[in-house]
């Protein structure tokens, strides 16, 4: 006869497979949309865009890399290697423009730096000249796009990159130096190979981001394939021509995915984190390395969020308050509801595998927790069709039902979230059941504690941090999302970002700053939640 704890695992498997089902169909439609028969709108695309779609998202995710990669190794380094003035309040500040919205960034640097924007009357003020004669080079194109995207993403680089230079690969940098290599041959001979699986799981995590962004390519008209997808769905209304860019799209997340779990087996290890001497920095060569760690905190976090903060304090009135706190509590509400209900889902994949180790489980769970990987646009799209298909026919069933029940719903919102932060979650819940001993639900039982108290009085107190850090994690996420909100919301629906993408698109940035700042100020919070955490390797994101 199987014992409760054995029958509430057997009951658990049914929602883990469920949240398995619905986390793979978006995937599942996508690929499905190759076996299609091609029609006259993809035939089209096909022939003129989808070259340039191609090459711009390849050319936008290779520079996007590369810079991200200077700024994140070069940082950590610092960070990680050196020992100098200030290093532990930089190793923290560092992390800030994580806070900070690529698609945010973008409206301010491009309103910062317009011709008619403040940088450049300033300084044709100052030197006396005219409009035509002190121009900066434009910021909207491809080149513009990569500069500020890494100056958000280095962050994932970092991070991990600063705990493999303290640790293995700063261990390793010492014997080289023992051995009589030079400071500069033991750095790139040795501490950098030996940081590799830290540096390209983090590089993975960026082309992800790159590959995923909708609001700064749409910005700037940076044609790839996230505004490939958005401009043939709802401009030329074929969403099987979207779908098939989505399908294209997929495959570089699924090479990308394939790149970061490779790079699983070599994860940081962190057992001589303490062995590895710093290498202490003053005068001349610490001025440099604070200098070099100050300029991305400043172009990447304070910058944006001091302009913000002086455009909201310009366009504050009535009216921006009124709609401000409508807003503000759409963007609330939907972000609690959202990390209540995925975080609860992530608890229950931690359960059954506490309960049920098996190879089963652990692939329901790998299957369920794909979604980081996905881009909100091609979530998005793939849900709209087969939630369109199953509304017409319980629309045709049931005579009573007049509206669609899914489509353009906030329950379908929500399940797009759940398909995309599940992750998120799901890690943090796990790692928190990681360190509650067997010892203890076995000591429970034989206490006679059943599954319903062991849960209630024991693991959920044990959990409460983690539970909070989930939960806390997915709403500001939510609070961040674009694309998928933009396409998924309700009509007449606006939450904090579609009203900052839409008027910084209208070129209003000043009153879409309120909005902006809080969304930034949020994001603050995951930050400061990473750093008091010890830091997991290539689980940053």
């Amino acid at each position: 006869m199987p014992t409760p704890s054995q029958q509430a695992s057997s009951l658990l498997v049914l929602p883990a497979l469920f949240a398995a089902i619905l986390v793979s169909l978006p995937i599942v439609v996508t690929l499905l949309s190759l076996a299609q028969p091609a029609g006259p709108i993809w035939e089209h695309l096909r022939d003129t865009v989808l070259n340039e779609y191609l090459l711009n998202t390849l050319a936008l995710m290779m520079l996007t890399g590369g810079l991200s990669l200077l700024l994140g190794v070069g940082t950590g380094w610092l960070i990680g290697a050196c020992d100098f003035r200030g290093r532990a309040t930089l190793s923290w500040l560092l992390m800030l423009p994580l806070a900070s919205p690529a698609y945010i960034v973008a409206y301010v640097y491009t309103d910062l730096l317009e011709v008619s924007g403040p940088v450049q009357t300033v300084l044709r003020s100052w030197l006396s000249l005219g409009i035509n004669d002190l121009q900066f080079p434009p910021i909207r194109n491809l080149t513009g796009a990569a500069i500020l995207l890494s100056l958000v993403l280095y962050p994932y680089i970092y991070l991990l990159c600063r705990n493999s230079f303290a640790g293995r690969s700063g261990a390793h940098f010492d014997a080289a130096r023992v051995l009589g290599h030079g400071p500069f041959s033991a750095f790139l001979r040795v501490a950098l190979p030996a940081a590799r699986p830290a540096i390209v799981g983090g590089l993975a995590l960026v082309l992800m981001e790159t590959l995923a962004d909708f609001g700064v390519v749409s910005y700037f008209s940076v044609p790839t394939f996230s505004t490939g997808i958005f401009r043939t769905w709802l401009g030329l209304g074929d969403p099987q021509a979207a779908l098939k860019l989505a399908s294209l799209m997929l495959l570089f997340v699924i090479l990308l995915v394939g790149l970061e779990e490779g790079n699983r087996w070599g994860a940081v290890d962190r057992s001589d984190i303490a062995g590895a001497s710093q290498i202490n920095l003053t005068g001349i060569r610490a001025f440099f390395a604070i200098s070099a760690c100050v300029l991305p905190i400043v172009l990447g976090f304070v910058i944006p969020a001091v302009t913000l903060a002086i455009h909201a304090a310009d366009n504050v009135n009535a009216l921006t308050q009124a709609k401000f706190t409508q807003l503000a509590s759409n963007s609330l509400l939907l972000a609690m509801a959202a990390g209540v209900g995925v975080t609860l889902v992530a608890w229950v994949l931690a359960y059954v595998k506490r309960l049920r180790p098996t190879p089963l489980t652990h692939s329901l769970i790998r299957i369920s927790t794909l979604g980081y990987a996905l881009p909100g646009i091609l979530l998005a799209v793939a849900l709209l069709k087969p939630v369109g298909v199953f509304d017409a026919w319980l629309m045709e069933s049931w005579s009573g039902l007049s509206t669609p029940l899914l489509s353009g719903s906030l329950l379908l919102l929500l399940y797009a979230y759940v398909c995309r932060f599940l992750t998120v979650a799901y890690q943090s819940v796990d790692s928190g059941f990681a360190g509650i001993s067997h010892d203890i639900d076995a000591a429970a039982k034989t206490l006679g504690t059943t599954t319903s108290e062991m849960i209630r009085k024991i693991h959920f107190p044990l959990l409460r941090p983690s539970i909070f850090a989930a939960c806390l994690l997915v709403f500001v996420d939510v609070m961040r999302e674009l694309p998928a909100t933009l396409i998924l919301r309700p009509f007449n629906f606006d939450t904090l970002a579609t009203q900052v993408y839409r008027l910084a698109s209208d070129e209003r940035l000043a009153e879409a700053s309120g909005a902006a700042l809080l969304i930034v100020i949020l994001g603050v919070l995951p930050v400061v939640l990473l750093q008091r955490t010890k830091p997991v390797g290539n689980r940053a994101h």
